[in-house]
């Protein structure tokens, strides 16, 4: 059985902080945890516990399937949470665009 890349996780839940332009205080206080905790997680000095890990995506809006993208086998699942991420930043007008485009590869 494969060890679970608690590096690669730390790295994008720091990756979806700065892209949001979201401070670790912010995300600390969000998660109920210390700033020094976020901190440690995001350089990979500890083992992010899964309640944590919940709190954090929910301050981040991301889903915890889309920060552990490859930590599990599914690639269609995985593909899938990928495309609905990068949906749910999009206006409802790119939404309806992209859905007709959808419609019409079928």
């Amino acid at each position: 059985m494969k060890d679970i890349d608690f590096k690669k996780i730390s790295e994008k839940l720091k990756e979806i902080r700065i892209s949001k332009g979201l401070t670790q205080e912010y995300i600390a206080n969000m998660a109920d945890v210390n700033v020094s905790h976020i901190s440690n997680i995001e350089n990979n000095r500890v083992k992010i516990s899964l309640p944590t890990l919940v709190h954090i995506c929910n301050a981040l809006n991301t889903t915890v399937d889309y920060v552990l993208t490859g930590e599990y086998s599914s690639p269609s699942s995985v593909l899938e949470q990928e495309i609905l991420h990068e949906l749910h930043s999009c206006p409802d007008e790119t939404k309806e665009q992209l859905l007709k485009i959808i419609k019409a590869l079928k």
